[in-house]
């Protein structure tokens, strides 16, 4: 895999994918998902989402992405290759780290565009955690507007966009409300994901879903 290099991303669809640091603190940090499908490297924007990025690297420094799966494929009816994946701890409360303020688009000028990565949530504003989605094609509807705080992109696939795209055309079905049919039927493992640059600095919180229980001893 060739060393990935962020840059100035613009697009004719608006908005900013990265922009060069103008202070001392990190602009970038590169990490890397090991998929069953195989590795997808991402650029995480701390210059213009910071406490995104962090929350982030936090759940891949204490590993609690490591064994979660790639679990949702959303596709467009007009046009099924474009789409979103989703992936993370869905609702296991063993790996949830506290939930952190929303850094909405209009925040931090990163847009959905095409490859990027942005943070999945509930029906409340604070609600994201551990789990997240990548774009396929611009996704503008995700984008804040009046009314609407929208996600909280922070980063882009720099290499591994033909492993989303298949992991995007996977069997779907099952599921309700918004994921109804849109659950992947056979899994599609997050084997592990690590940060490439920097230190790792684990929260230091127990990661309850690594003990083993006494009848899983006895086994």
């Amino acid at each position: 895999m060739r060393p990935w290099r962020p840059q100035e991303r613009h697009s004719r669809h608006g908005g900013r994918c990265s922009a060069p640091n103008r202070d001392r603190s990190p602009a970038w940090y590169a990490s890397a998902s090991s998929t069953s499908e195989g590795p997808i490297l991402l650029a995480l924007d701390a210059r213009h989402a910071p406490k995104t990025t962090a929350n982030f690297l936090a759940y891949v420094d204490d590993g609690r992405f490591d064994g979660t799966d790639f679990y949702r494929a959303s596709r467009q009816k007009s046009a099924p290759k474009l789409g979103f994946i989703q992936a993370g701890i869905r609702t296991d409360a063993r790996r949830i780290l506290p939930p952190f303020p929303l850094e909405t688009t209009a925040m931090t000028g990163i847009k959905h565009l095409d490859a990027t990565i942005s943070m999945a949530r509930g029906m409340t504003p604070a609600s994201a955690g551990g789990n997240f989605f990548i774009t396929v094609g611009p996704a503008p509807a995700m984008d804040a507007r009046a009314g609407y705080p929208g996600y909280a992109a922070f980063g882009h696939v720099v290499a591994g966009m033909d492993v989303v795209k298949r992991i995007l055309a996977k069997p779907t079905g099952g599921g309700m409300d918004a994921f109804k049919d849109q659950m992947i039927l056979k899994r599609v493992a997050l084997v592990s994901a690590r940060r490439l640059d920097g230190v790792a600095k684990p929260t230091g919180l127990p990661r309850a879903w690594l003990i083993e229980t006494e009848p899983q001893r006895r086994r």
